[in-house]
């Protein structure tokens, strides 16, 4: 059912409603509250909460205050008590106010005023009442929203739970569940969620399952000699680790059999994903097709380029990002449509309406997260039938992995190549930026480069923070002298960015003063210190990605966080320099959105479950999904004909 179809919604509501992402009858039904406002009656303590019942003794009065603000101001008489009310910015209830107009009062008693946080046109009277508080917008308020979804609930509510999982763990009717959650007549909602959670997470993992059973259909042809492989594996500069090696075996397995791949390579930063990817893109050469690498980033995309070149000089391979001008981009257009170019690399402009690939055979996405679902498949559509391997390098704990990319098969390295010393990481506190200062000095005078982060471009004013530019200016009265200080942050433009990073690069910037916008993948050598202000506000796995820009030679590296506060969180990362071990510990004290640094374009986004604290349940809903599809589609058809509707993942 659409909102049109719904009694009582007109036009200027339905916007308000799409503007909170809710689109037809099944997401205003299932846009639960994210609280609920438990309101009784209580006794008047000076600075303690009130609510309370009273008549309107005075018209009240509204002044207007700077920035479209007001406050208005009344008396309030409860029969025990005359009371000063004041409330800002809801001067437009004036005009409902007058003199006798019995309201509940809601706010915090003070020296026989009270500042009050909301005004209700119902009493309270002795009752207990729960108001369901919801993420609203400007035109909306929970309230309202409360009332269109309790008028819209009818008996056309589809339960997407099977009815013998319903029986096996005594859920009750999904109508009563949604009722009760949108108006509860108590706070005891444990059995409501948990039935709305496992259904959300039933048909997750349903969709997960039935997509990889899709992608069990036939692959591309391919004959490859190992030998050849071998060959390739034994004329590189270094050894592949154990890890790498299997990785290779597997992805190899994968391309020969009859089966499309669809493979998620996973491993820390500088575990040497990319050599993998490289040999992939090899033995898909050598079965006769293309293969076409996207990164998220011009620089990466040419950073991996510069590394393909050498690392397969017999190949032609092309580069195709935004930059280049048009009369180059039509010849590699040409080329690619002809077959005359082995590999393509590039960013997002590989997978624009003017590319036409002559035989596609293979496609892997660098930083696979960072790509919207839309445009990861805008690629692997480019050829008939094309392998796909993902790249990530936030590795997230297997057990996680197996349940959140459940459609894909799972590739890990954990072993970091031969050579590469341990990060020495230190947690100093801001009375301590003398011994950084130092410890940076130190590494300049070797001729090294340092990295410096800054969490924000801008003063805030809720939060003392430093700002790149203050920081810039300090970096250069202490390092001015002796060295080159640069700086890069969000508001730099895409070529504005690119220039600052080849100048450090190049080595003609010696200190980067930065925001997060440093990329992963992108390897300067000779950066061997890290240095991050306000470590406390980024995530652990987000703060390993960053130390991760470091340590990519065999000199000694260092990483140094500087924060007075969740020392016993950020000493997680002093400890171990294992990004599984980070993840697992990021995942249990932010959850999975967090572990990205992004929530994912339309991955996963859950209205009611959790996945970090809803983990066990989401295991039960894969177990149970996998059931269904083997033993109970006949019965009940219209559960998996939603799930083929619901193919967006794919």
């Amino acid at each position: 059912m659409q909102l049109e179809d719904i009694k009582g919604l007109g036009p200027k509501t339905i916007n308000l409603l799409r503007r909170l992402g809710i689109n037809d009858y099944n997401d205003l039904i299932t846009y639960y509250p994210y609280r609920y406002d438990v309101i009784k009656k209580t006794d008047v303590v000076n600075g303690e909460k009130v609510v309370i019942d009273g008549v309107l003794e005075s018209l009240p009065t509204v002044t207007y205050l700077r920035n479209h603000k007001d406050k208005m101001s009344f008396k309030l008489n409860t029969g025990d008590h005359l009371f000063n009310v004041v409330i800002f910015n809801r001067g437009f209830l004036k005009s409902k106010l007058s003199v006798g107009t019995s309201i509940t009062v809601i706010g915090k008693y003070e020296k026989n005023m009270i500042v009050a946080s909301d005004i209700k046109f119902k009493l309270i009277g002795d009752e207990t009442r729960i108001e369901p508080i919801y993420h609203v917008t400007t035109g909306i308020n929970s309230s309202q929203l409360n009332n269109i979804i309790i008028n819209a609930i009818n008996d056309d509510i589809i339960d997407y739970v099977p009815d013998y999982l319903n029986k096996k763990y005594d859920f009750k009717d999904k109508l009563s569940c949604i009722k009760k959650i949108h108006k509860p007549s108590n706070m005891n909602l444990e059995d409501v969620k948990n039935k709305l959670k496992y259904e959300e997470l039933f048909l997750f993992m349903l969709k997960m399952n039935y997509l990889k059973n899709k992608r069990g259909e036939r692959g591309l042809e391919r004959k490859v000699d190992i030998n050849k492989v071998k060959d390739f594996i034994n004329t590189l500069p270094f050894t592949l680790t154990p890890d790498q090696e299997k990785s290779v075996y597997e992805i190899y397995d994968d391309l020969i059999s009859d089966k499309r791949m669809n493979r998620l390579l996973q491993g820390d930063v500088g575990s040497g994903k990319t050599i993998v990817s490289f040999i992939a893109l090899y033995i898909n050469y050598l079965s006769g097709y293309q293969g076409a690498l996207m990164a998220p980033t011009e620089i990466l995309a040419y950073q991996h380029y510069v590394n393909i070149k050498k690392s397969l000089p017999d190949l032609n391979v092309a580069l195709l990002t935004g930059k280049l001008k048009v009369s180059e981009k039509k010849k590699i257009y040409k080329e690619l449509e002809e077959g005359s170019i082995d590999i393509v690399i590039g960013t997002h402009a590989l997978i624009s309406d003017d590319v036409v690939y002559h035989n596609l055979g293979l496609v892997i996405t660098d930083e696979q997260h960072r790509f919207g679902v839309s445009q990861r498949n805008s690629l692997r559509n480019k050829g008939v039938m094309p392998d796909v391997l993902y790249m990530s390098a936030t590795p997230i704990p297997r057990t996680y992995a197996i349940t959140l990319f459940g459609d894909m098969d799972i590739s890990s390295i954990k072993t970091k190549p031969n050579g590469r010393k341990e990060i020495i990481t230190y947690l100093k506190k801001d009375s301590e930026i003398k011994d950084v200062l130092t410890m940076m000095y130190e590494q300049i005078k070797l001729k090294h480069q340092i990295y410096v982060i800054a969490p924000l471009i801008e003063e805030s004013d809720k939060i003392e923070l430093e700002n790149v530019i203050k920081l810039k200016d300090k970096m250069e009265l202490a390092f001015g002298k002796v060295c080159k200080v640069g700086l890069m942050h969000g508001k730099l433009s895409a070529s504005e960015k690119d220039e600052v990073m080849s100048r450090f690069k190049n080595n003609e910037i010696q200190i980067l003063i930065s925001t997060t916008v440093i990329e992963v993948g992108v390897d300067v050598p000779n950066a061997t210190m890290m240095v991050v202000f306000d470590s406390y506000r980024f995530g652990l796995s987000a703060l390993h990605q960053l130390r991760g820009r470091v340590g990519r030679n065999d000199l000694q590296s260092y990483f140094i966080m500087i924060s007075d506060q969740e020392a016993k969180r950020l000493k997680v990362l002093v400890d171990t320099g294992d990004g599984f071990k980070i993840s697992e510990a990021d995942f249990k004290l932010r959850g999975s959105g967090d572990i990205f640094g992004v929530r994912q374009s339309g991955d996963m986004q859950f209205r009611i479950a959790d996945l970090k604290n809803d983990f066990d349940l989401l295991l039960q809903a894969k177990e149970d999904s996998l059931d269904f599809l083997n033993n109970h589609v006949n019965e009940y058809k219209y559960i998996y004909k939603t799930v083929e509707k619901l193919d967006n993942l794919d």
